[in-house]
């Protein structure tokens, strides 16, 4: 009996070890892609929010496209899965989750253009409050009462953020609702991630890369509708090569944080990717507001405080009847 247990315990800690890498590798990416956003979409004066986020998705998938072409020709040094996303069963069962996709890094970009790095956290706060609610609606999971209590306590830190920041000249009343908006998108993602990975045999890097060309086909009537084509021809820097060297690189974190996003879901549970980005969003928060030298005020910052505690709260609710949970089944089967 000693030796299972032992291998037991050892495969625990290499789940634990792939987890703990795999939110690390979220955390880094997604701050580094939100302060490099924030440069491409504030500091380019291009008002083309879409163009850019176009960019990226575009970059993304040439890069998916280049590694399966080098996977088929040399299969002993890549391994990556290889898709058609012409193909019409394929089209049907994932579109729906990239018209997500899109909407998500759409809102999301269009809130990063116009407020600041450090209120980013709390207008993208309530993503764990529409993931109950959703959760309940799409998928008619009940949620407890002490765990509404929680997304209550997140609501009310994201309305004294909200006061506190409309208090400054940096607020911005559109920028709040993309927040909003991209809290909600973020949350129907996160959800429809887990079901439709079966749908590609649990194959990330591929889900990844149906994702990025559909959206690099949907973002161009929206990138129409919004008047952007001509705003990027109007352009003074356009044919210089700085501008497409940092477009790049924002391509490259785009692809980064799409693959990471999905990943993470994958090894935990749209509510721990959830609330993993909360938590990382608060670190980022720190760091902007010493990066930007900042300074905020009680308020503002007890909002933060009171938005983290209900997730904190709320996931600890969460694990506890999950506990319980496993225990009855346990008990059931015993019987």
């Amino acid at each position: 009996m000693y030796q299972p247990l032992e291998t037991n315990k050892g495969g625990l800690l290499t789940k634990y070890v792939r987890i703990l890498a795999v939110v690390a590798a979220y955390w880094v990416v997604s701050i580094l892609t939100v302060f490099v956003n924030k440069a491409l979409l504030s500091g380019l004066e291009l008002d083309a929010p879409l163009f850019v986020t176009w960019f990226q998705v575009l970059t993304s998938t040439s890069i998916c496209f280049v590694m399966m072409a080098l996977s088929r020709k040399y299969p002993g040094m890549f391994n990556v899965p290889s898709g058609n996303p012409l193909d019409r069963e394929v089209m049907r069962k994932v579109l729906p989750l990239s018209l997500l996709f899109t909407a998500m890094i759409a809102t999301n970009n269009l809130c990063l253009k116009y407020v600041g790095v450090a209120f980013y956290y709390v207008g993208r706060s309530l993503t764990t409050v529409f993931n109950v609610a959703l959760t309940y609606l799409l998928l008619g999971e009940k949620t407890s009462g002490k765990a509404v209590l929680c997304c209550l306590l997140i609501v009310i830190g994201f309305w004294i953020g909200v006061d506190q920041e409309s208090l400054t000249e940096s607020f911005s009343l559109i920028g709040t609702i993309f927040g909003v908006l991209g809290s909600l998108s973020l949350s129907l993602y996160s959800i429809y991630t887990k079901r439709t990975l079966q749908f590609v045999n649990q194959k990330v890097w591929l889900l990844s890369y149906y994702n990025n060309v559909y959206s690099a086909v949907i973002f161009i009537p929206l990138m129409l509708i919004n008047g952007e084509f001509q705003v990027v021809m109007d352009y003074e820097h356009l044919a210089e090569p700085w501008f497409w060297g940092v477009m790049t690189v924002g391509g490259i974190c785009g692809f980064a944080i799409g693959f990471v996003t999905a990943l993470q879901i994958k090894v935990t549970s749209p509510l721990t990717h959830n609330i993993s980005g909360t938590a990382k969003a608060c670190a980022q928060t720190v760091l902007a507001t010493t990066w930007f030298s900042e300074i905020k005020s009680f308020l503002w910052w007890t909002s933060n405080v009171v938005v983290l505690a209900g997730s904190a709260l709320y996931t600890r609710v969460k694990q506890l009847e999950m506990d319980k949970r496993h225990r009855e089944q346990m008990n059931s089967q015993k019987v």
